[in-house]
């Protein structure tokens, strides 16, 4: 059958050879498969400058829905959704000034939570020179009364389970 070539960005596969390559990578389903998956990750102040220079879609805003979906050369946002995008962005520069300056980082950052996990991690270390005990073992709440499990699910005795003579060491 020979190799198959498969497209992430269009979730299919073709017989791999340079002519059907070069067909399908500069085929326009390709392109605009391309194209929306760069999409998901572009910049929220990138989306709104391109926004902003649309006019509305008439259709989108008649009937909800549009024909081009995310290829229309108009704006499916409404004016809320505008808004929200632009205080996203400015909270995203508001935030990037802060660490430019050095200031304190709003709590529910990365930093913040690095800073505490540190914290942590040495407390546990100076404590670390008490021997610990281990927990006795208990069944998880709900749990039928010892008596009723099968011996498979039974608690080990507090000493281990007795070891036969023939799998004794020594």
């Amino acid at each position: 059958m020979g190799k198959r070539y498969f497209c992430d960005y269009c979730d299919r596969s073709f017989q791999d050879n340079l002519h059907n390559r070069k067909k399908h990578l500069n085929g326009v389903q390709h392109l605009r498969a391309k194209r929306v998956w760069y999409d998901l990750f572009r910049d929220a102040a990138a989306i709104l400058q391109e926004e902003q220079t649309k006019k509305p879609c008439r259709k989108f805003l008649q009937t909800g829905q549009c024909d081009f979906g995310s290829n229309c050369r108009f704006s499916h946002m409404t004016e809320q959704d505008l808004e929200k995008l632009s205080a996203q962005v400015q909270g995203e520069q508001r935030s990037k000034e802060l660490r430019q300056e050095g200031a304190d980082v709003p709590p529910g950052t990365i930093e913040d939570w690095l800073e505490k996990r540190a914290k942590r991690l040495s407390a546990a270390q100076s404590n670390s020179s008490l021997p610990e005990k281990p927990a006795p073992f208990q069944y998880p709440p709900g749990w039928p009364p010892v008596q009723d499990l099968p011996p498979s699910l039974q608690a080990p005795p507090p000493g281990g389970w007795p070891v036969p003579p023939n799998l004794q060491w020594g």
